[in-house]
């Protein structure tokens, strides 16, 4: 499995909301299309409404690899810049949980 957690703060309420917008038309390709994607996640944080936070595990490299060139995820990237000022990246390497196989 490989994964990463993605921290974003949105500029403003507005940017917020579009940003929302994006991610959901995003969300319904990448369930639609995309079988390495095991778990694509987002949330919203508690007491800090800019922050979204991304979950993401596939289901190896290769998987993240396809799901990067897809076009709806390369449009995604491009666009959501604009409603966006941070971004924060973790990689991710999977010890065990529940609900996913975990090889060694």
């Amino acid at each position: 499995m490989f994964g990463l957690m993605v921290r974003f703060t949105c500029k403003d309420a507005a940017a917020a909301a579009a940003f929302d917008e994006l991610v959901a038309r995003t969300g319904e390709k990448i369930r639609a299309s995309e079988p390495g994607t095991v778990i694509y996640t987002v949330h919203r944080v508690d007491g800090r409404p800019l922050e979204r936070i991304f979950y993401e595990l596939y289901r190896d490299r290769a998987a993240f690899e396809a799901h990067e060139s897809m076009e709806h995820v390369r449009h995604f990237l491009a666009e959501r810049e604009q409603y966006l000022s941070g971004v924060e990246v973790d990689w991710l390497d999977l010890v065990g949980g529940k609900g996913v196989d975990v090889e060694h």
